[in-house]
């Protein structure tokens, strides 16, 4: 009897990760409303959807929303700002260059 209580906790959290491993990998959609009335008046409606899988699954079948959510990666705000602004600086040193180099052929051109 002690062997078995022994192997039902491995059993059991063995069956658990097969259950999860089984849920994210083919996901799970949960789908319901919630009415809120008040004298047969209807005063609020909420609908939830929720699916539960990888993000490997969830790439598979289109759903990458999180990846392009400002709210959700902030990080990626701050990178394409960044990105713009060393565009710009980029801009301007090669004006810079551009313009030195232009002096700098003229200056030439006077010496001869």
């Amino acid at each position: 009897m002690p062997n078995e209580l022994a192997g039902s906790p491995n059993r059991g959290s063995a069956g658990l990760v097969d259950i999860l491993d089984r849920v994210l990998d083919k996901g799970l959609v949960v789908a319901g409303d919630i009415k809120v009335s008040l004298a047969e008046v209807e005063l609020l409606t909420i609908r939830i959807r929720l699916m539960i899988c990888s993000i490997d699954k969830a790439e598979q079948i289109g759903l990458d929303w999180w990846k392009y959510d400002r709210h959700l990666s902030p990080g990626r705000e701050a990178v394409l700002q960044e990105n713009l602004e060393l565009r710009e600086q980029l801009r301007l040193l090669e004006r810079r260059v551009a313009s030195l180099t232009t002096r700098s052929s003229g200056r030439r051109r006077r010496e001869r």
